[in-house]
């Protein structure tokens, strides 16, 4: 079983004939695309669509390809010089696609009767909704070349900062035990069982920080003070506002779930220090402590004993989906180690060229590895459910893209909880399960609020790394409460997380997709079988439908509190069995 992704049938390299081909192809394609937009006005509209659409389909085929291959290569390797040269090439041709596109939204929208076209059209008809959004989002378009230059301007603004971000993370040499390491390894002795370690790790993490943390407080300035005045030109009320219109997701949802989870953060300060009360803490959990292992769960995984796990697991729920986790693990999907200049944490790349995916992950042996890599496996599950939409069909928004991720958590830890061979066994799987939904609520909860208060701040101050890092402290006590010792939190969470430097407001869509997965589970418990094609069709009907609409396939009403209330439950129900067992 091979260690690391194999990327090469997208292409064998930079070098590869191929990629230059493609990047040929791409280029004409694209000439194509703004020749088309010239002629739009003179051309009968039933065609201009059709051939709109043709050609935005070749480009978004061939540009997505490149795209991806160049930025997996430098998510491997950030010191892959070569990789970073390639990517600025592929990312400046996307960014060509940003005038034309909008022309032919501008253009599609105005049209008086768009969806009678599209209706009387066999493949239009398929991107009805899409077509739907245009005629929505169409003022917030920018006139003109206006989409172009954002586009381009992001290239050295927006995104040269994330990539700062990115590089400075997976170099930042962290000193430990008399030698070096890298950020991912000493951030994975988090969940190490030695006490004295999980300390010294954190002492070591949060001490590298100091090399870093101003470069990065630039790049985090800069990103999100470009994002409001990009908000502000195309006439969004807010960052936040323009998430949720991209997302297809109503505030009334938003609210709704954040008032349940205020309700029960309560209970979660109620498990932390019932854990900060068994590792001998007075004053709530200290942060090197959040990911301690509890009971007897000690068995070590190898990439291999993975496999065989999840593979028998899902074959239980889902044999298409077995089959897919199988192949994922056989022909080199996943790239398994940390390793120095390689991205930390785990994510999931849809290569749409191929019909497979592409998985990195930082793998160290530990259960909650595994469930990391079901969380990715389960990404890679979506994508498949939405493969057989057209090109323009395929993106789904962030809200319910961790439906699947989370969904599969849900299927990893219930069976490993039933088949515990004694209660510490039990207590151990409890227990990691209640950090992860932890991270899902009070950690992701401190995110939204810091970040909202970033962007609240930002228009008229320049944050420094010590004015960010009490920012971040502050919202930690807010959401985390007496469960954490106040004296032992972590204040540069804001220069490890990625998240704050791509999308804005990459943080509820995690609790979103942990609680509504979990309702689907607890849906899936009650129907068995018979649950596997409604979630298929939920899905499927993700890239096509807002979140609410998704939801009503299996039933769910969004905006009712009681739905989000219903989920926090069955975490609250864990909570109290884990205070039993721990008192026991």
């Amino acid at each position: 079983m091979n260690e690391i992704w194999n990327l090469d049938p997208m292409y064998k390299g930079f070098d590869d004939p191929a990629f230059e081909s493609d990047l040929t192809a791409a280029k004409e394609k694209l000439d194509a695309l703004e020749a088309l937009m010239g002629k739009l006005s003179d051309m009968e509209p039933a065609r201009g669509l059709r051939e709109g659409v043709q050609i935005q389909e070749e480009v978004t085929d061939l540009l997505g390809k490149l795209v991806q291959y160049s930025v997996l290569r430098q998510s491997a390797n950030s010191k892959d010089a070569e990789a970073g040269s390639n990517v600025g090439r592929v990312m400046a041709l996307y960014s060509r696609t940003a005038a034309p596109t909008a022309a032919f939204q501008d253009w599609a929208a105005k049209l008086p009767n768009l969806m009678e076209l599209v209706m009387a059209d066999e493949k239009l008809k398929n991107y009805a909704f899409l077509f739907r959004n245009m005629q929505e989002d169409v003022r917030y378009l920018l006139p003109g070349q206006g989409e172009e230059i954002m586009a381009r301007m992001q290239l050295t603004g927006g995104n040269a900062w994330s990539d700062l971000q990115g590089y400075l993370t997976s170099t930042v040499p962290v000193s430990y035990n008399g030698g070096t390491t890298n950020l991912s390894s000493i951030r994975n002795l988090a969940h190490d069982a030695d006490p004295a370690v999980r300390k010294a790790a954190f002492e070591a993490e949060l001490q590298c920080y100091d090399r870093i943390k101003d470069a990065v407080a630039f790049a985090l300035n800069s990103i999100k003070l470009e994002t409001i005045h990009d908000c502000q030109l195309r006439g969004y009320e807010s960052p936040l506002e323009r998430v949720l219109k991209n997302s297809h997701m109503e505030r009334a949802t938003l609210d709704a779930m954040l008032s349940a989870m205020d309700e029960y953060l309560p209970k979660f300060w109620q498990y932390l220090k019932a854990k900060a009360k068994v590792l001998g803490h007075e004053n709530g959990l200290p942060w090197y402590d959040l990911f301690a292992p509890m009971g007897a769960s000690s068995t070590k995984f190898t990439a291999e004993t993975a496999r065989d796990f999840l593979v028998q697991l899902f074959n239980e729920f889902n044999p298409e989906e077995a089959d897919m986790i199988a192949e994922a693990f056989d022909n080199a999907w996943i790239d398994f180690y940390p390793r120095d200049g390689k991205a930390g944490g785990a994510f999931c790349a849809g290569i749409e060229s191929l019909g497979e995916s592409r998985i990195l992950t930082n793998f160290c042996g530990t259960f909650s590895d595994v469930v990391t890599l079901a969380h990715e496996l389960g990404h890679a599950y979506h994508n498949s459910c939405i493969r057989e939409h057209l090109p323009l069909n395929k993106d789904y928004s962030m809200p319910v893209a961790e439906t699947a991720s989370t969904f599969n958590e849900c299927v990893v830890m219930a069976a490993a909880i039933e088949k515990a061979a004694d209660q510490a066994e039990k207590l151990a799987l409890i227990e990691s399960q209640l950090q992860d939904a932890t991270q899902i609520i009070c950690d992701i909860y401190s995110r939204y609020r810091f970040e909202s208060q970033v962007f609240a701040n930002r228009e008229t101050q320049f944050m420094d790394a010590d004015t960010l890092s009490d920012m971040m402290l502050q919202a930690q006590k807010e959401c985390y409460g007496d469960g954490l010792d106040h004296n032992a939190l972590h204040p540069y969470m804001w220069v490890n997380k990625s998240h704050y430097y791509g999308p804005s407001f990459y943080n509820f869509p995690y609790a979103f997709g942990g609680l509504f997965a979990r309702g689907l589970y607890a849906q899936c418990e009650k129907e068995g079988a018979a649950f596997v094609p409604k979630y298929k069709k939920l899905l499927y009907t993700t890239t096509v439908a807002t979140a609410e609409d998704t939801a009503q396939v299996a039933g769910i009403d969004l905006t009712d509190k009681e739905f989000w209330r219903s989920a926090l439950q069955m975490i609250a129900d864990q909570i109290d069995l884990f205070c039993q067992l721990v008192e026991a």
